[in-house]
C-alpha cells in the first residue's frame, strides 16, 4: 500500500514537472521610458550661474538688408530625449544716408461717438501734423469712420492737396459706432492701385473702442489684416484711451507686420503718427518671416511670445517691417531626442525671408546651429551659455506674466498673483542678470494689488502686457 502511494505520489510529480517544463516563461515588463534632460531648462537646487559664453554664429550670405545671429543654450545636449533652447537676433542694417523712401499710406480714424471731445480734437491734430510732414513724392488716403466709412481719395500731396486735406481733416465731426473692417477694407482699395509704384505702403489704423459693426469678432479681423499685408500693405494698428481691445490691436499688428500701440493719453497721438512716418520711410525690409527647420530628431519648437504656424518641418514666424539698425529677438524652446553622433549634431537651421527694400527683391539669410551629443550629464551642465540661460528664463517668466494679464483682465485676482508669483520664481534663478525685470514686476504686483476699481485693473493689465512685449525682445510697440 505505502508503495502504491509512493508510485503513484512520484508520478504526480513527474507530472506538474512535465507542466511546469512547458509553461511559457512570464513576460519582461518593457524599459521605463527614458528620462527627459532638463538641464537647459532647470537649475538644479544651488546650482551656480551658468558662466560659459558661446560664439554668436552668423548667418549667410552676410550682405543684404538683415543680418541674422544666434546660438544655442548649451555646446552639448545630452544623447536621448531632452530640451534645449535657441536664441538669434535679427537686425537691419542701417539705412543708407540721406534715402527717404516714398510711401503710399492710408490713415484710418475712428470717428465714432466714444471719440468725442479730447480725443477727436488731438487725433485731427495728429492728422494734420502727418499730413505736413508729406512730400509730393508720397500719397496719402484718408479714412474716417464711425457706423458708416467715408473715403477722401489717394492722392500725391503736393500744396494744393495738403491744404485741402487739412481743411477736410478739420470738417471731420464724432458720431456713430465703430466700424473697423470696413474701414479697412476701404483702406485696402485706395492703397492697391499704387502698389507697383511704391516700395513701402502702410495703412495706419487708429481705434478708441471694441469693433461693432461690420465684421467684428477677431479671427475675421485678423483674416483681413493678414491679406492686406500678403498683398503687400503693411499694417499698424494703434489703440486709444482705456477701453479699446488691446489683444486685437496687438494681433492685427503681428498679422499686419507693423507697430501696435497702447496710448492712453491721446495728446501723444502726434508723436506717434510722426513716428509711424518716419518708420515707413526708412524702411528696409518688409514681409519679414522668420522660417525654422527642424532635423528629424528635433520634435518641436515653441516660439516663446511670437505667434507662429507649423507647416510639416517647418515653422513659421511672421515678422515686423524694420527700419534701419531695428531689432528683434527671438526664442525658441526645443524638444529633441538626440541620437548618438561623434560629430556635432544639427539642431536647428534658420532662415529670414523679406523683400530688399533697396535693392526691390526678395532676399534671405540663413543660420545653422549645432551641439555635440554626449552621455555625460555634467558636461552639459559645464557647457550651457550664460546669455541664453538669462533670454530663456527672461522668456519663460514673461509668459507667466502675460498668462497674468489675461487673468487680471478676466478678474480673477488670485489666478493673477499666483502667476506672478511663479514669473518672480523664474527670474529669481537669475537674479543677478535679471533684477531689473524683478524690480518691474514688484511694481506691477503692487500696482495691481492696490488697484481700486475695473478702470485701475485695465491700466495696470496694459502696462504689464506692454513689459511683456519689450521682454520677449520685440520692438514694434509705443
Amino acid at each position: 500500500m505505502n508503495r502504491t502511494l509512493l508510485l503513484l505520489s512520484a508520478a504526480g510529480l513527474l507530472a506538474l514537472g512535465a507542466l511546469s517544463l512547458g509553461k511559457p516563461p512570464a513576460p519582461v515588463p518593457p524599459p521605463p521610458p527614458p528620462v527627459t534632460d532638463t538641464s537647459h531648462t532647470v537649475s538644479l537646487p544651488n546650482e551656480p550661474e551658468s558662466t560659459a559664453i558661446l560664439p554668436l554664429v552668423a548667418s549667410e550670405p552676410t550682405s543684404g538688408a538683415l543680418t541674422l545671429s544666434g546660438k544655442l543654450s548649451g555646446a552639448y545636449v545630452q544623447t536621448g530625449p531632452s530640451e534645449a533652447f535657441a536664441w538669434m537676433e535679427l537686425k537691419a542694417r542701417p539705412a543708407p544716408p540721406g534715402r527717404r523712401v516714398p510711401v503710399n499710406l492710408a490713415l484710418v480714424v475712428d470717428r465714432s461717438g466714444s471719440m468725442a471731445g479730447r480725443k477727436h480734437n488731438d487725433a485731427q491734430r495728429a492728422a494734420m501734423e502727418l499730413v505736413r510732414r508729406l512730400t509730393p513724392e508720397d500719397r496719402l488716403a484718408l479714412v474716417h469712420y464711425g457706423t458708416d466709412v467715408t473715403v477722401i481719395p489717394s492722392r500725391l500731396v503736393t500744396k494744393e492737396v495738403r491744404e485741402d486735406l487739412l481743411s477736410l481733416i478739420q470738417g471731420i465731426y464724432s458720431d456713430g459706432s465703430t466700424n473697423i473692417s470696413g474701414a479697412l477694407q476701404e483702406a485696402a482699395t485706395a492703397l492697391y492701385p499704387y502698389l507697383p509704384e511704391f516700395k513701402v505702403s502702410r495703412a495706419i489704423l487708429l481705434s478708441d473702442g471694441q469693433p461693432t459693426t461690420g465684421l467684428t469678432s477677431e479671427p475675421e479681423l485678423l483674416r483681413i489684416t493678414r491679406e492686406l499685408r500678403d498683398r503687400g500693405v503693411t499694417v499698424s494698428a494703434l489703440g486709444v484711451g482705456e477701453d479699446f481691445h488691446a489683444a486685437l490691436m496687438r494681433g492685427m499688428a503681428e498679422q499686419g507686420g507693423g507697430f501696435s500701440g497702447f496710448i492712453d493719453d491721446s495728446a501723444r497721438l502726434s508723436e506717434v503718427f510722426s513716428r509711424e512716418l518716419d518708420q515707413a520711410t526708412s524702411t528696409v525690409a518688409r514681409k519679414v518671416e522668420l522660417r525654422l527647420e527642424l532635423p528629424a530628431h528635433v520634435h518641436s519648437a515653441e516660439v516663446l511670445g511670437l505667434p507662429s504656424t507649423r507647416e510639416g518641418s517647418i515653422v513659421k514666424v511672421p515678422l515686423y517691417d524694420m527700419a534701419g539698425e531695428q531689432t528683434v529677438r527671438v526664442v525658441v524652446k526645443l524638444t529633441l531626442a538626440a541620437p548618438a553622433s561623434t560629430e556635432p549634431l544639427p539642431v536647428l537651421s534658420a532662415s529670414a525671408h523679406y523683400v530688399d527694400v533697396g535693392r526691390d527683391t526678395q532676399a534671405q539669410t540663413t543660420l545653422a546651429l549645432k551641439a555635440s551629443v554626449t552621455d555625460d550629464p555634467s558636461l552639459v551642465r559645464e557647457n550651457l551659455d550664460r546669455d541664453v540661460r538669462v533670454h530663456a528664463v527672461r522668456a519663460l517668466g514673461t509668459q507667466q506674466m502675460r498668462a497674468a494679464v489675461k487673468e487680471m483682465q478676466l478678474g480673477n485676482r488670485s489666478a493673477a498673483v499666483g502667476l506672478l508669483s511663479n514669473a518672480r520664481r523664474l527670474f529669481g534663478s537669475s537674479a543677478s542678470a535679471l533684477s531689473s525685470e524683478l524690480a518691474e514686476l514688484d511694481q506691477a504686483e503692487a500696482a495691481y494689488g492696490n488697484a481700486a476699481n475695473d478702470g485701475d485693473v485695465r491700466r495696470e493689465s496694459l502696462k504689464l502686457y506692454k513689459k511683456t512685449m519689450k521682454n520677449f525682445g520685440e520692438n514694434n510697440a509705443y
